[in-house]
Protein backbone atom coordinates (compact mmCIF):
# COMPACT_ATOMS: atom_id res chain seq x y z
CA UNK A 1 0.00 0.00 0.00
CA UNK A 2 1.03 3.23 -0.96
CA UNK A 3 0.89 6.62 1.68
CA UNK A 4 -1.56 9.36 0.52
CA UNK A 5 0.16 12.40 -0.66
CA UNK A 6 -1.10 14.54 2.01
CA UNK A 7 0.40 12.52 4.02
CA UNK A 8 3.87 12.48 3.01
CA UNK A 9 6.66 14.43 4.37
CA UNK A 10 8.54 16.79 2.36
CA UNK A 11 11.25 18.16 5.05
CA UNK A 12 8.68 20.48 5.41
CA UNK A 13 7.72 19.33 9.24
CA UNK A 14 10.74 21.68 11.06
CA UNK A 15 8.26 24.64 11.28
CA UNK A 16 8.67 27.45 13.41
CA UNK A 17 8.09 26.78 17.06
CA UNK A 18 6.18 29.36 19.15
CA UNK A 19 6.43 27.33 22.67
CA UNK A 20 9.40 26.50 24.46
CA UNK A 21 10.21 23.49 26.51
CA UNK A 22 10.60 23.99 30.65
CA UNK A 23 14.52 23.41 29.37
CA UNK A 24 14.87 25.41 26.97
CA UNK A 25 13.19 28.17 28.80
CA UNK A 26 15.93 27.60 31.75
CA UNK A 27 18.56 27.60 29.55
CA UNK A 28 17.34 30.84 27.94
CA UNK A 29 16.73 32.74 31.46
CA UNK A 30 20.20 31.70 32.60
CA UNK A 31 21.92 33.12 29.69
CA UNK A 32 19.94 36.05 30.04
CA UNK A 33 20.66 36.65 33.90
CA UNK A 34 17.29 35.95 35.65
CA UNK A 35 17.25 32.90 36.85
CA UNK A 36 19.58 30.96 39.57
CA UNK A 37 19.70 27.09 40.41
CA UNK A 38 17.67 26.39 43.31
CA UNK A 39 15.05 28.54 42.17
CA UNK A 40 11.41 26.35 41.34
CA UNK A 41 11.04 25.15 37.58
CA UNK A 42 7.39 25.80 38.52
CA UNK A 43 5.65 29.00 37.51
CA UNK A 44 8.99 30.23 35.41
CA UNK A 45 8.71 33.74 33.97
CA UNK A 46 7.85 34.16 30.40
CA UNK A 47 10.26 34.27 27.27
CA UNK A 48 10.64 35.17 23.91
CA UNK A 49 11.11 32.77 21.21
CA UNK A 50 14.43 33.49 19.89
CA UNK A 51 15.33 32.75 16.06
Amino acid sequence: MSVHRSLKSNGQIAAKRNVLKRFERIDQLQEEGRWKPGVKVLGLPKTKVQD
